[in-house]
């Protein structure tokens, strides 16, 4: 039997991450002096961070 390549994981999909006040934490894509941001932030707080394992703390 073949094996799957290292780039083709199944069974795994996106991932949900949680805030530690217990929302979930969404990607935004936001346009900042002329260049495109990313940003994470919390769906109950509000709380933005620039990546979603920054809510770990």
């Amino acid at each position: 039997m073949a094996e799957l390549s290292k780039n083709a994981r199944a069974g795994i999909g996106a991932e949900k991450l949680f805030c530690t006040c217990g929302g979930e934490v969404k990607m935004k894509t936001i346009f900042v002096k002329g260049k495109l941001k990313n940003l994470a932030e919390c769906t109950k707080c509000s709380r933005q961070e620039r990546r979603p394992r920054d809510f770990r703390i």
